[in-house]
């Protein structure tokens, strides 16, 4: 029994369960992309019962105690219990319109709601549920607020009805991008991180970045900004290229503080890079109505901007340390990339040619991509094919695909009970109001109060649902100020960001720091010089929108984002070197005026 000295309860004793379960997940979600239309309420409570038993079951359970393990269990099998009964009587729901009858339905919906609540705080902390427990209230009770923020009374059964058993609340919008688009790129990155497509990723990253100055920091930058671009979260990006990089530099005696504010920050710009963005992409198309392309294409250039803002920051720092290139020991053979390259190539070569060549849709084109990856997942890069490395890699790729799913969907059901009160209420427009007053209708001061809304919620929220609550209200007013919505979500996105790298509650750094021994607060400030496209690039979208017209009008979005790569180069040099106080002043100030003018 649980907390005994047996391991009953031990994950790895269940691990065929556990690969049997993630691999019912991976078949459930891309079978969904060939299965047509499939009703919202059978598909997305199946999303959630899935996810389920992940975040209650999965970890930590050898060390929990006979109480928690009686809790867990009970709140799975209600929680699976409860998707399940939705998913079975769709038809007849959908019938009452979001109107629960009786108390047992009721029940149901508090109980759902709660388990929603309690699946995000085992897998991301209390701050998200918490701020999801105050707008619930809010929805409740705010009819007894004086003022403009009070609201005509909502019946009970209707307000908990709309966000349970209809697709106003919990089964919304953005819980059908979790369960329609984000899983299939999840498995996707699942089952490329699971054969050797990573060691691609490095030994690309160290072929072209190895021998330059300051190589082993420019190595991370490159492998950060591939590996993120299907890991779509900092700290994954962190722990896994940081684990080579980072004893890479600290052995060629790069400053620690420097080590590890380099990772921090290219790892951070994985959730900016296409083509997964952190599942940000997907929430976007969904909030704005614009293609999943034009998003992509869009987003391009200021997230290569962004690493080139590193990349420079690094060659300042590197004339400032002196620091060495990789040593010839340290650099893979013409034949070794070449060969590991392949592994991430190709399924990346289907992926794009499906979305651009044959306009398939993005989940479409990444299934198939998952198809070959899977088929690559045979081979090594000796080269040799093994049927039993393959079904080693399969399994590695259905428990982490499987647990992934269920972390971003106890992420994305919690954000949109958030989003259905503020719809139901409008608490949103409400918030929007206030920005414009606090404005005075001045778009860079509205700007400013969104920036600084963004980074107080990201310190404690995830990127994704930062962003989300963030556009839910901040959005409205920047675009009603004049901003395209893309210009509006983008800008949001990006700042949603600032909490990885910028103090007091900065996570990347966090994690590198703690992963070199170094004091955080040091990483912290090489981080933010390092990482100053983050603060920089988001304003110079607004001031040259030009910069996201890159499908449609290459020429001005060429220029543009020239100007702005010459501006990050004279900011980066002027804010990093220590040489000369006034050239490195009008460095700045020259940067500045470039970006804005």
């Amino acid at each position: 029994m649980p907390g005994s000295n047996t391991t009953i309860n031990n994950p790895q004793t269940y691990r065929r369960l556990w690969i049997a379960l993630g691999a019912v997940s991976i078949i459930f979600h891309s079978a969904l992309v060939f299965s047509g239309l499939i009703p919202n309420l059978i598909s997305r409570p199946l999303h959630m019962a899935l996810a389920a038993p992940w975040i209650f079951l999965y970890a930590d359970v050898c060390s929990a105690r006979p109480a928690d393990w009686i809790l867990r269990v009970v709140c799975c099998a209600v929680t699976i219990a409860i998707c399940l009964w939705i998913a079975l009587n769709q038809s007849a729901l959908g019938d009452q319109y979001g109107y629960l009858n009786g108390n047992l339905q009721t029940c149901m919906a508090l109980a759902l709601l709660a388990g929603v609540i309690e699946m995000a705080r085992r897998a991301i902390g209390w701050p998200l549920p918490l701020v999801t427990v105050v707008v619930l209230c809010y929805g409740l009770y705010g009819q007894h607020l004086p003022g403009e923020f009070g609201f005509a009374a909502i019946p009970v059964k209707s307000f908990l009805g709309t966000l349970t058993i209809a697709e106003g609340g919990v089964w919304g919008k953005l819980t059908g991008i979790s369960v329609n688009v984000v899983a299939v790129f999840v498995i996707f990155g699942a089952v490329l991180n699971a054969g050797e497509a990573g060691q691609g990723f490095m030994n690309l990253a160290t072929a072209v970045g190895g021998r330059l100055r300051g190589g082993a920091a420019k190595v991370s930058v490159l492998s950060s900004a591939l590996f993120g671009s299907i890991s779509g979260s900092a700290s994954a990006n962190v722990a896994s290229t940081g684990a080579v990089t980072l004893p890479a530099m600290t052995r060629l005696g790069y400053p620690k503080s420097l080590a590890a504010a380099t990772e921090s920050v290219a790892s951070s710009g994985g959730q900016i890079m296409p083509p997964l963005m952190g599942a940000g992409a997907f929430v976007m198309v969904e909030l704005t109505g614009i293609s999943y392309t034009d998003i992509m294409t869009a987003a391009l250039l200021p997230s290569l901007l962004y690493f080139f803002a590193v990349w420079i920051g690094i060659d300042a720092y590197s004339r400032r340390y002196n620091l060495a290139r990789l040593p010839v020991d340290m650099m893979p053979s013409a034949r070794t990339v070449l060969i590991t390259t392949g592994f991430f190539l190709i399924p990346f070569g289907v992926l794009l040619t499906g979305m651009f060549v044959f306009n398939v849709t993005p989940q479409y084109a990444a299934t198939v991509a998952s198809l070959v990856a899977v088929v690559l997942l045979f081979f090594s890069a000796t080269p040799s094919v093994s049927l039993t490395l393959w079904s080693q890699r399969m399994s590695s790729a259905c428990i982490q695909g499987g647990k992934q799913i269920a972390v971003i969907a106890a992420i994305i059901l919690c954000a949109s009970i958030i989003v259905g009160v503020l719809g139901m209420t409008g608490l949103g427009v409400k918030i929007t109001s206030v920005i414009l007053a606090g404005s005075g209708g001045n778009l860079w001061l509205a700007l400013l109060l969104t920036a600084v809304a963004c980074l107080i919620l990201g310190m404690e929220v995830p990127t994704t649902a930062a962003y989300v609550i963030c556009v839910s209200v901040a959005g409205p007013a920047l675009i009603e100020l004049g901003l395209t919505p893309l210009q509006a979500h983008l800008f949001v996105f990006w700042y949603a960001l600032l909490s990885t790298i910028t103090p007091p509650v900065c996570g990347a750094v966090f994690i590198a720091a703690g992963m070199v021994g170094e004091n955080w607060l040091r990483v912290a400030g090489k981080a933010m010089a390092l990482g100053i496209g983050l603060y920089l690039i988001p304003p110079a979208m607004i001031a040259n929108p030009a910069l996201l017209s890159i499908a449609t009008d290459s020429l001005p979005a060429i220029i543009a984002s020239i100007k702005i790569t010459i501006a990050l180069a004279m900011i980066s040099f002027g804010v990093i070197l220590r040489q000369n106080l006034p050239v490195q002043t009008a460095l700045t100030i020259g940067g500045l005026i470039l970006i804005f003018v």
